[in-house]
């Protein structure tokens, strides 16, 4: 009898493990889905490293109890490595060359910083001086007051900030050693968001920098309070299910209008492909997303290459997302991406990355 209920034991949780691997994978390629058209499929992504821990909990109990049924967790593992990979990448740190150039993307938000500090603005301006990046792009670059905008033109000798959005109610801004030839727009419709392009001249070379602020999730402070509630445990079931499928609507409303911003960056990209290009910002989506699926095409993706684990980078309690990044054509070779997490003056974390330029065939 004994042995009978632990036969059936195990088939039920190998039968359970197999179901997770499943959803696993189904999680982990979610990307492929277009928000236009599956808004709610879409932010499927989202829930990729609680998958992640399940299929983890599995081999811990086949451990104990039937060690060769451990290939279903690690056969579910080793088929997700893709997403797996750009979700929390492994990569040793390299030594760099000489002549690279230092790439900083950092999401200020407005220099209005988080609310236990007064002085956010100069700790932002601090961390850039110190940063000492050669190209500094910036999302959410909209106050001139305070000096903000004086102190950081005093740092480079080449900068603009450039409003975005039908409202201009956004601003991204470079600051940069090297001299801006022109700029222009990469065109997408939004109120509040936008891309540009700079084309910088970089030791005779024409580089294109492309600076994004994608749409955000239009999660109010509300509906973030009552998420972080949710994974306390401090909401009652039902008002717990309510809430969760009006995040997921808004997620997904969200996310089916970054689609075609996405979209769009990915064409400019495609159209200029001639140029060496540097490509940063503000995605507002997690690693799992069409937004950065789609904008990585044909594109480097600098934290899967060269980067290291998780790299929060929005810095939020119960939002585990990186939702900033930075790319580059095949005519660079980036080193040591990272979000730095040693400053919490605005709602991201910066990240920045070195790129050494490849020699020419």
């Amino acid at each position: 009898m004994i042995k009978q209920l632990k036969t059936l034991t195990v088939s039920m949780v190998g039968g359970a493990n197999v179901a997770t691997v499943v959803v696993m994978l189904m999680v982990g390629f979610a990307d492929r889905l277009n928000p236009a058209d599956y808004p709610t499929l879409s932010c499927l992504g989202l829930a990729f490293p609680v998958f992640l821990v399940i299929n983890l909990l599995f081999i811990f109990f086949w451990l104990f109890f039937k060690r060769r049924m451990i290939v279903i967790s690690v056969a579910g593992y080793v088929l997700a490595y893709s997403p797996i990979s750009v979700y929390m990448p492994v990569n040793l740190p390299e030594d760099m060359p000489d002549d690279v150039i230092k790439v900083l993307s950092y999401n200020v938000q407005n220099y209005s910083g988080r609310p236990r500090y007064d002085g956010s603005s100069d700790m932002i301006i601090d961390y850039i001086r110190e940063c000492d990046a050669d190209i500094v792009c910036l999302q959410e670059d909209m106050v001139p007051w305070k000096g903000v905008r004086m102190r950081l033109d005093s740092l480079y000798t080449y900068t603009d900030t450039t409003r975005v959005g039908r409202k201009s109610i956004n601003a991204v801004g470079i600051y940069t050693r090297f001299p801006i030839l022109h700029k222009e727009r990469v065109e997408f419709d939004s109120d509040g968001n936008g891309s540009v392009a700079y084309y910088l001249d970089i030791c005779g070379d024409t580089v294109i920098v492309i600076n994004n602020h994608l749409e955000t999730t239009h999660l109010s402070l509300d509906d973030r309070q009552k998420y972080k509630d949710m994974l306390k445990g401090e909401m009652g079931k039902e008002v717990a299910r309510n809430e969760s499928k009006k995040l997921v609507h808004t997620l997904g409303v969200s996310g089916a209008l970054r689609a075609p911003q996405a979209d769009a960056v990915h064409k400019y990209v495609v159209e200029h492909s001639g140029y060496p290009i540097i490509l940063c910002g503000d995605f507002n989506d997690n690693p799992i997303s069409y937004a950065r699926r789609v904008i990585a095409q044909g594109l480097t993706d600098c934290y899967v290459a060269t980067g290291r684990g998780i790299g929060l980078s929005y810095n939020q309690k119960g939002f585990f997302v990186r939702i900033d990044n930075m790319m580059c054509s095949g005519d660079f070779r980036p080193y040591n991406c990272k979000v730095d997490n040693k400053i919490d003056a605005s709602d991201h974390y910066p990240i920045f990355c070195w790129f050494k330029m490849q020699d020419k065939p």
